[in-house]
């Protein structure tokens, strides 16, 4: 069964004859991307599995194929990158050789990387008689950020100043939120 739909491409773990490559975000500066330098290859009727490490802020990429069609039934997917996801693409068990693009954009457009990735028939095949299915919900990985529990303890103040009319509370929130701010930025030099 083939699936038309982006959700095809999920998040799954690694089988022999799939390829794993690290995309690492925010490693070098501000919604900078590294994508893979070698030579990437993905076989005929396996899985292209893409690890996506953050080394920052969390952050919201796009994942694009535009000439992928022959070969997955990938195209486009959002992703929400807090420490680290993998993100699974499915190449067709039928599909001929050849290579398709895949085109990484951070910060709204701002910046994009793009690879190659060539298909190759494969060393292990599936035996036709079993055909795996990769599930369709992906499965959250990570710890909860520091901004983000910052940002909650300073959601609590603010709500605790607007009941109790306390001014000290409100000072408390803001502080609480910039100190998390700052945290977070200074954070990702290291």
């Amino acid at each position: 069964m083939v699936f038309f739909l982006s959700v095809a491409a999920v998040v799954r773990g690694q089988d022999a004859h799939d390829t794993m490559h690290e995309v690492f975000l925010n490693r070098s500066g501000i919604n900078s991307i590294e994508v893979p330098t070698g030579q990437v290859l993905a076989e005929i009727g396996g899985i292209l599995n893409l690890k996506f490490l953050n080394r920052g802020s969390p952050i919201h990429i796009t994942v694009a194929s535009s000439n992928a069609g022959a070969y997955t039934s990938f195209f486009h997917e959002n992703l929400y990158v807090v420490d680290e996801t993998l993100f699974s693409i499915p190449i067709f068990p039928d599909c001929h050789e050849g290579s398709f693009d895949i085109e990484i954009i951070t910060g709204y457009g701002v910046m994009k990387a793009a690879f190659r990735v060539d298909v190759v028939p494969g060393l292990v095949r599936p035996s036709p008689g079993k055909t795996r299915e990769p599930p369709l919900q992906p499965v959250a990985h990570g710890r909860p950020h520091p901004l983000m529990v910052m940002m909650g303890i300073s959601l609590i103040l603010y709500a605790a100043w607007l009941y109790l009319k306390i001014d000290l509370l409100n000072t408390a929130s803001f502080a609480t939120l910039i100190i998390g701010a700052v945290y977070t930025w200074y954070r990702q030099s290291s």
